[in-house]
């Protein structure tokens, strides 16, 4: 099957990449290395069967490139993925995130292109849910609260739209927080890489507010497997993927520290305001539709993760 996966050179999508040629697939990546590194792919480079292109999915030339190349599916992951960056800079993300998208959209158009599995948000798609809705099913009225939850809920409105105008199938994954191997501690990074990096760099380790918010941490190669299965499964829907269960920041940082052997106390500050306090997915749907759940526990992808930034750390 001919793939072609935007943000390919990110830690998902790398991470995607692998699997899709582990199983043979031809692969085209589109990634303009923002926050995507080709270092993610060099084991999917020498393997043969990937063709690179570094381009910016808001550019023109990206239409054109989909056209030509005629993926059978497309992955497509690339994004502009901080919400803190969507407040400072709404115009920027919306340019990214729904002009962007549009664009991916244009090219499996013209190129025939019979399925787009797209990497949506769980965390920011619902807004601060209910308490009675937590964890969080996909009937739950989309509500977003930032810019960036709000472009993402644009990018389904319009996966919708050229499934109903052009034929164009579709799955969108509502995604918890993804966590694992060679997330990049810096920039757009989780919790999970930092705290792995300064936990090993015997480094502080700031916990904002109490600690006790909650979020739905889910293991990348769940993930990918999620949209690997997505590919030719099901079709018209939002299926959320994550794990059903709340993860407390506080667990988390005492789970890490476990695992890295580490004595160290956090450190609390004043609570970033907007911040969601309880964030935690229903996966039904995924197990119904997709026949997925998530397999990795925190403590064995905690200590995955550890050690990839401690890779990472040891070659500079």
């Amino acid at each position: 099957m001919r793939c072609l996966v935007t943000g390919g050179a990110g830690f998902i999508g790398s991470t995607l990449v692998d699997r899709l040629l582990s199983e043979g697939h031809e692969i085209d990546v589109v990634d303009n290395l923002s926050s995507g590194r080709l270092s993610n792919l060099a084991d999917a480079r020498s393997a043969g069967g990937l063709t690179f292109h570094q381009l910016d999915i808001r550019s023109d030339d990206v239409v054109t490139l989909v056209a030509r190349r005629q993926p059978e599916v497309i992955f497509h992951l690339a994004a502009q993925a901080d919400v803190r960056v969507s407040v400072a800079d709404p115009g920027f993300d919306a340019s990214v995130n729904v002009l962007g998208s549009i664009n991916i959209l244009e090219g499996a158009r013209q190129a025939g292109t019979g399925r787009i599995v797209a990497a949506a948000s769980g965390g920011t798609l619902y807004g601060e849910p209910d308490a009675a809705d937590i964890p969080t099913g996909e009937s739950v009225a989309h509500r977003p609260l930032s810019p960036y939850g709000v472009s993402k809920k644009a990018m389904i409105d319009y996966l919708v739209a050229y499934r109903e105008l052009h034929g164009i199938e579709f799955v969108a994954l509502a995604l918890g927080n993804v966590y694992g191997p060679r997330q990049d501690p810096h920039g757009e990074a989780g919790v999970v890489a930092i705290f792995a990096e300064r936990l090993l760099n015997e480094t502080e380790v700031t916990i904002f507010g109490t600690g006790e918010q909650t979020r739905d941490f889910v293991f990348v190669d769940d993930v990918v497997d999620a949209f690997v299965r997505a590919s030719t499964r099901s079709g018209g829907l939002v299926i959320n993927i994550g794990t059903g269960e709340e993860l407390s920041v506080n667990r988390l940082f005492a789970t890490m520290a476990e695992e890295a052997g580490s004595t160290q106390k956090p450190l609390h500050a004043e609570a970033r305001s907007g911040e969601l306090f309880r964030s935690c997915l229903d996966v039904d749907r995924a197990k119904m539709q997709l026949g997925w759940s998530s397999w990795t526990t925190f403590a064995d992808g905690a200590r995955a993760t550890l050690a990839s930034v401690a890779q990472q750390l040891n070659e500079g």
